[in-house]
């Protein structure tokens, strides 16, 4: 969760069964994938009676309800496991897995922030067990486009993060787009953008009609970082934002593509398209203005949904604009990966178990229970209301565009670096080239020292 994340009968073992390979069972083993056994197996069964420890931070009302349902269909499924769940807030976890990591008592399965300062480290303090073996026996790279693998795949000493060995999956999904107000839209005589030419018309013709373009709120300098990302999906290719965003070596933010970006933001706040005041107005009471009828659009994550369609109802639209080279490519990532410790005693169970909580069938109860799946999600849409614009949207990005990563998962400073560049673009203080030179900064400093 990139500090934006927030009934079914029990599922039978049938309905969620797995194919099995008779063989030895694997156990706990170092991080390294050079010096991983190859000695491994779906064979759960052969495995004896296991406890098998599992932290997450699942905690809220359908997050929670999802893994005591799929808990109870593994333990169902396979008698010889017995789960033992502790589930703590994001925040908690956070503080309690760096310390136990490093105990003797150290859970089996773990859900790992993404990011550099957490996955990354646990990466190379070698806490963490590579999983591309079990990638390859289990099918993950096929099930999982490279969009969604990219947040949990680290290089060798975690140096290169995007690509190298797999850690982790996640099961669900979030995205950056455009929420829009029907009503607003049907005001104006303009039907749903398609791309960023259309987008930029429209924002042009609902500032001339008197309407409140765009609303932000960005006292806390982050939400313009999802402005941003997706503005820059449209000038920037795809490669180049995921070295810049995940803090790789190869890329530049000073380039005229980028300065693009910058210029184009700048402009939209020179021309009033924001409400007025973005960098001093908060980000609950912005989107929830909106959430009131006032504005057109707002640029945010696939987080706000719910409470928008809870104020709004049938009013509220999402899409994603289509970039000039007809796919769409915008901000977005995945929940919490789950991780097998270096610990681990058993990895056969551990690795079965994270299959199981993310196999296309527990997406389905992801679904059912309120939760976007980070796979199938087009599939698995509600029938009608903004939810399923968000899951189609997801899908459609995943599969046939571009996930960009967040820019703040750069470098340990970049959040802030990006947040106040961010804030005096949109004032006026910085031109698009002193803002892309403050970036740049920061990433190549961050680069050369990671090594």
């Amino acid at each position: 969760m990139n500090r934006h994340m927030r009934s079914l009968a029990a599922v039978s073992g049938a309905a969620l069964a797995l194919g099995l390979v008779a063989c030895a069972p694997g156990t706990g083993g170092p991080a390294s994938p050079d010096e991983q056994s190859t000695d491994i197996s779906t064979d759960v069964a052969a495995a004896g009676e296991v406890t098998l420890t599992v932290w997450d931070q699942e905690v809220r009302g359908g997050q929670n309800e999802q893994m005591e349902q799929l808990n109870a269909a593994f333990e169902d499924k396979y008698p010889n496991v017995t789960i033992d769940r502790e589930s703590q807030a994001f925040e908690d976890l956070n503080t309690t897995l760096r310390l136990a990591l490093t105990g003797e008592d150290a859970p089996d399965v773990v859900q790992a922030n993404n990011g550099r300062n957490t996955m990354g480290a646990f990466v190379k303090a070698g806490q963490l067990r590579g999983l591309d073996d079990y990638a390859e026996l289990y099918g993950w790279s096929d099930r999982f486009p490279d969009s969604v693998l990219q947040y949990s795949t680290y290089g060798e000493g975690a140096v290169e993060f995007g690509a190298g060995t797999i850690y982790g999956l996640p099961q669900v999904g979030e995205i950056v787009g455009v929420f829009y107000s029907k009503s607003a839209l049907a005001d104006l005589g303009v039907e749903v953008p398609m791309n960023w030419t259309e987008f930029e018309s429209a924002l042009e013709k609902a500032h001339s009609a008197g309407q409140k373009p765009l609303v932000l709120g960005n006292i806390d300098k982050w939400p313009a970082i999802h402005v941003f990302g997706p503005i820059q999906g449209e000038h920037v290719d795809a490669d180049t934002i995921r070295d810049l965003g995940l803090g790789n070596e190869g890329a530049e933010w000073t380039s005229d593509e980028n300065a693009a970006a910058a210029q184009q933001l700048a402009d939209w706040s020179a021309k009033g398209y924001f409400n007025d005041g973005p960098n001093g107005s908060d980000y609950d009471a912005a989107w929830q203005s909106f959430g009131d009828g006032e504005g057109t659009f707002l640029i945010g994550g696939s987080w706000l949904a719910a409470d928008l369609e809870d104020a709004m109802g049938d009013d509220v639209g999402f899409f994603v604009p289509d970039t000039s080279g007809g796919t769409p490519a915008t901000t977005g990532g995945t929940g919490l990966p789950f991780a097998i410790t270096s610990a681990a005693e058993n990895t056969d169970v551990a690795a079965a178990y994270i299959d199981f909580i993310t196999s296309d069938e527990a997406m389905s109860i992801l679904a059912e229970t309120g939760n976007m799946p980070v796979n199938g999600t087009a599939d698995l849409a509600p029938s009608e209301g903004v939810q399923a614009d968000v899951f189609t949207e997801f899908g459609r990005v995943t599969e046939e565009g571009a996930l960009l990563p967040y820019l703040d998962y750069a470098t340990p400073t970049f959040s802030d670096t990006l947040g106040d560049a961010l804030q005096g673009l949109i004032d006026g203080r910085l031109t698009p080239d002193a803002f892309t030179e403050a970036l740049q900064a920061d990433y190549a400093e961050f680069v050369a020292s990671n090594g």
